[in-house]
């Protein structure tokens, strides 16, 4: 009982935490998100022409919205631990008789939860410029949470290893939006030469944009299965090494 109501009061202060401030947590994803469809979607769209039969902006619509979903789910969480170091919160949370799982559970759920937040305003700004059909509805929305459960979980270790606020900044610029954007988001990985294709293979948000765009339009260059087991095996993985962390107290309890 006492674990639910800790996990209950860390989740409803996280979601608290950025609706708050929804202007800006909420807002600037529409804002660009609309930009991106109109210079992508329709300027460039009609000089690029379909891709594998779909049209260029619907080809482009799950990718934007994964985007979004990746950036908006790992700064929530990366922000908001940091902050309880900073400001030496994280040591009532420590001194508190609440397990492990339940403090890393309730910063993941404030992660998740604004991802999917921000998945419903990408998705309600394309469906302005675009007219959105979804091929198999629970796979979009699963998709949708293994992905910002992943990257909730990515922005935690960051948030744990980081000793200034640079740190937290690092991540995002240099590796999240390089990869987001190598990872078939305006394109079709089959329209890259043989050796790209094996380096683009071993990016990982590759296999959620792909998982994704078949949920909403049917088409994959990778077999959806192995994209979410892969997806899936991902977050066991953090899941384990968040706890670990959380465990042995590393750049938390000096």
């Amino acid at each position: 009982m006492n674990n639910s109501i800790a996990f209950r009061t860390l989740l409803f202060k996280e979601i608290r935490r950025f609706t708050r401030i929804w202007p800006q947590t909420l807002l600037p994803p529409a804002i660009t998100t609309s930009l991106y469809f109109l210079i992508f979607g329709q300027l460039m769209g009609e000089r690029i022409g379909p891709i594998n039969g779909v049209s260029y902006i619907d080809y482009i619509v799950p990718g934007i919205i994964l985007m979004s979903v990746i950036s908006h789910s790992y700064s929530n969480v990366v922000s908001s631990f940091y902050s309880t170091k900073f400001q030496r919160h994280i040591e009532e949370l420590l001194v508190a008789p609440v397990p492990n799982w339940v403090i890393l559970t309730g910063y993941i759920g404030g992660g998740v939860t604004r991802g999917l937040l921000v998945s419903i305003v990408v998705t309600g700004i394309s469906m302005i410029f675009t007219t959105l059909s979804i091929n198999n509805l629970y796979l979009s929305i699963g998709v949708v949470i293994l992905t910002s459960l992943l990257f909730s979980l990515a922005g935690f270790i960051n948030a744990i290893f980081a000793d200034s606020f640079d740190d937290i900044s690092i991540i995002p610029n240099f590796v999240l939006t390089p990869l987001s954007y190598l990872g078939g988001v305006f394109y079709s990985v089959s329209m890259l030469p043989e050796l790209w294709q094996k380096i683009a293979f071993a990016n990982p948000i590759l296999y959620m944009i792909n998982a994704f765009r078949y949920g909403l339009i049917g088409l994959s260059d990778i077999d959806v299965t192995m994209a979410v087991s892969i997806t899936s095996g991902f977050i066991v993985v953090l899941f384990s090494f968040c706890l670990w962390l959380l465990h042995k107290g590393i750049d938390i309890k000096n």
